[in-house]
């Protein structure tokens, strides 16, 4: 939810009191948390470590979770049971103001073989946008955080340009929980024309819950902006495409390896083609279309789809990583000759589908393996 940095420091100060180093704090998370200790933050600076840890499980709605489970491992550890009052004030404090809605889902994680390894319930806060005759969209809320994107010299599969890896600081919004489907897609298309036409049935592959595609970026400006000028932003909510930064940080929810469930990827976890294969994982299914939206498991955000299915399109012109934004906004150059950027890989694609991955495609071009979800920033939510 973005602590504060006061608040931060007060359950750092607390959890290295109850677990004065990191071999304590890693078994807390392992029994209460069912967190691996590969997934723990490694730092010869112990502060560091636990500073990270909770920015981590921050980023993923988990800071409740964490202070129970080291209520339940230390009660009588005076420095978090004061903690766990303040925690409990200000979530209490949220939930009570918030107009959002809240979902529950398990995330899983797998090894380098692609064995399931653990599974853990999270969740997450939502509003619906009401499209018209009984559509709906569901926007969920991604909390603010730093991260550092792109990926390692040692990252199978990556390329150059997913290089140098830089920090970028990404503030709160809201993304889609799936990318944008058939039903949602017909509903905003038959609302008024604000710059160009739009075919209310493009996709190759029907269905009402499969994603959209054969959809070009200008079609998904073209959505973006029938959907403000419905809601007529008097509402206090914008919606857009996600800068290229803002998609790669609510891809990996928190996590650092190749795919957000892990060391890699199997077809039971994503639509992609499965007789290729990504380190030590099986082959799989190649299903050669798309499947509906919300058949895999989702990240810790609570977002699904963001490997495989379709590419989506962010707002974000071609460009090499350097001299990138470094607070999360789209570059864009004025050219409309130039490639635009695509993440997340498709059901075409081979397993290199990977949170780092990058794509591009000229702006008019549409395929029956693009598509895209929409953001939202939303100063009121109704």
């Amino acid at each position: 939810m973005g602590l504060s940095g006061e608040t931060i420091r007060k359950i750092r100060e607390a959890l290295k009191s109850a677990f004065p180093n990191r071999d304590e704090l890693v078994m807390m998370l392992h029994m209460e948390l069912d967190i691996p200790e590969s997934e723990v933050p490694n730092n010869s600076n112990y502060n560091l470590v636990v500073f990270n840890l909770i920015q981590q499980l921050d980023s993923q709605n988990r800071i409740p979770e964490l202070i129970k489970g080291a209520l339940n491992e230390r009660p009588g550890n005076p420095d978090v049971q004061k903690v766990a009052q303040e925690i409990n004030a200000i979530y209490s404090n949220v939930s009570n103001k918030s107009p959002l809605k809240s979902f529950e889902f398990d995330v899983v994680t797998v090894n380098a073989q692609g064995w399931k390894i653990s599974r853990k319930r999270c969740r997450s806060q939502y509003f619906t946008e009401d499209l018209g005759n009984g559509v709906t969209l569901e926007m969920v809320a991604i909390p603010g955080g730093i991260f550092t994107m792109g990926a390692p010299e040692n990252e199978e599969g990556s390329t150059d340009d997913e290089r140098p890896q830089h920090q970028v600081t990404v503030q709160p919004f809201f993304m889609g929980r799936y990318p944008v489907t058939q039903a949602q897609w017909r509903a905003v298309a038959a609302l008024a024309q604000v710059n160009k036409e739009l075919n209310p049935n493009p996709s190759g592959f029907k269905g009402n819950d499969r994603p959209v595609e054969r959809i070009s970026w200008y079609d998904a400006l073209e959505f973006s902006a029938r959907l403000n000028f419905r809601i007529n932003f008097t509402a206090g909510r914008d919606y857009r495409l996600p800068s290229e930064a803002e998609w790669e940080y609510a891809c990996r929810a928190g996590t650092a390896t190749p795919f957000y469930f892990g060391e890699t990827i199997t077809t039971d976890l994503a639509n992609y083609n499965g007789n290729y294969t990504y380190g030590n994982a099986p082959k799989g299914e190649y299903r050669q279309q798309t499947t509906p939206v919300g058949s895999f498991s989702p990240n810790a955000f609570g977002l699904y789809d963001m490997h495989g299915n379709v590419w989506e399109w962010c707002a974000d012109t071609w460009h090499d990583y350097e001299g990138a934004p470094k607070d999360g906004s789209a570059w864009i150059r004025n050219n409309d000759n130039d490639y635009r950027l695509l993440r997340g890989g498709s059901w075409y694609l081979d397993p290199g589908c990977r949170s780092a991955v990058r794509g591009r495609y000229y702006p008019d071009y549409a395929y029956d393996f693009v598509g895209f979800r929409v953001v939202c920033v939303a100063a009121v939510i109704i």
